[in-house]
């Protein structure tokens, strides 16, 4: 799989292969939650972010999927959760993975979301996991991850488990 990597200064070059994906992902989902013009606003508010950051994965002259995030600025956490003791220091917050239907359960979004999180120089990576989705979870785990919490950031947002992978100490 070949990958290709993308900054802030390209974000509106690739939000249309982010959407795209999306809605091939979401297809079948009738939740409002997960509609185009919902996640196009949370594609445009993370890739504001001077620090953002984004991989997207390529076989066959197509995409294979993609995960972005970027750094919690000083003091940041996730909205609606309070911050897990012990996790201090740099912290990235993966706020997207996706893979298309046609490669799901190929190894294929470990391989992107491991080409993301080497990109950054943190000590734990942090996201968010819609918990009717315990497979999702299970996956995360099996990469590292722990449930540290739970979050709801808005009144129509579902409860997220809220994942923390550390990758080393922070130092003291």
């Amino acid at each position: 799989m070949d990958l290709k990597w993308y900054t802030h200064a390209d974000a509106q070059d690739v939000r249309s292969l982010l959407l795209d994906i999306h809605d091939e992902v979401y297809a079948n989902d009738p939740d409002p939650f997960t509609s185009r013009e919902r996640f196009s606003y949370f594609v445009d508010t993370w890739s504001g972010r001077k620090d953002w950051s984004c991989v997207s994965g390529w076989e066959n002259g197509g995409p294979v999927g993609y995960a972005y995030g970027s750094k919690f600025k000083q003091g940041g956490w996730w909205k609606g959760s309070d911050r897990p003791r012990g996790v201090l220091g740099r912290i990235l917050a993966l706020s997207e993975l996706m893979v298309v239907p046609q490669w799901q359960g190929t190894g294929r979004a470990q391989q992107i979301h491991d080409a993301l999180v080497e990109s950054f120089d943190v000590d734990f990576v942090t996201l968010l996991v819609d918990s009717t989705h315990p497979k999702v979870q299970a996956l995360y785990e099996k990469w590292g991850y722990e449930k540290r919490d739970e979050a709801k950031p808005s009144d129509d947002s579902p409860l997220y488990a809220v994942m923390v992978k550390t990758l080393r100490s922070p130092a003291a």
